[in-house]
Parts: structure tokens; sequence; C-alpha cells
């Protein structure tokens, strides 16, 4: 349960540089929490529904995306028990292994946590207005998600 009088801390950023999991951490840090449910989504080296071997992902992102991350944050950060959300997505070249979203949520109990992470990051991939091009090992490329 969040304290009367307190506000929930809200991390939501879009990003160039490369995503920090121990400052998401940090964001969420609060002495209420009892558990701190992460999400770290990372380019990987396939895609199931192109032919060819995915060397980098390329995001950009419409200019209202960072108001409306912030605005998905903080509808998961009004929920009852939520104690601290961060989330950051990123934008620009990202080879295999980086991460493309970070998030972490803190409430008092795990099952809570995991919960609320998951929406937000359902969320963040559904509303987001955020494309990917996939570059592949050949030279050729794939907008993903495209209509």
């Amino acid at each position: 349960m969040t304290l009367p009088g307190t506000r929930t801390e809200v991390l939501a950023e879009i990003s160039d540089a490369p995503l920090d999991l121990p400052a998401h951490l940090a964001a969420v840090a609060h002495p209420a929490a009892g558990a701190v449910a992460t999400f770290v989504g990372q380019v990987r080296d396939h895609d199931p529904a192109v032919a060819g071997t995915v060397v980098a992902l390329e995001y950009s992102a419409h200019p209202d995306a960072p108001a409306l991350l912030r605005r998905l944050a903080e509808a998961v950060a009004a929920a009852e028990g939520v104690l601290g959300v961060a989330v950051s997505h990123r934008v620009g070249r990202l080879v295999v292994g980086e991460p493309a979203i970070v998030a972490a949520v803190a409430t008092a109990h795990r099952a809570e946590a995991f919960e609320h992470c998951r929406t937000l990051v359902e969320r963040v991939k559904a509303e987001l207005p955020v494309w990917k091009r996939e570059v592949l090992a050949d030279g050729s490329h794939v907008w993903v998600g495209a209509a």
C-alpha cells in the first residue's frame, strides 16, 4: 500500500543511449518494496517471420512518444500498491544483444510486481509509436509492424 501523501516515483524515457538496468532498479527503490519485477527486451539474431539472420535493429520514434511513454508509466504507477515505475525505450541502431526496452516495477509483493510490469510492457508494445527496421546479414532490411 502506498503511504498517504506520498507519490509513486516514475521514470519514463526514450533514449538513443544504451539502457541501464541498474539505473532502473535505483529509480524504483523504495523501503516498502518487497519485490521489483523487471523486463529487458533485447535484440535477437532472428525473427521467425523473416528469412535471414538479423544483425541489428533500427528504432525510430514519433515526436509524441516520450509523452505517451510517460502517460503509460504513470497509469501503472497510479495502481494500488505500486511503489515505483521505470521504463525506457531505445531508439537508433542496436546490435544483437543490446536492450531495446527496460522496465521495472516495485510493489510490496511479487505477484503484483509481475502483473504490473507485464501490463506496462504489453501496453508499451501495443501503444508506443516506435517503429522497428530489421537489418539482415545480407544487407537487406525489413520494417516490422508496418501496414
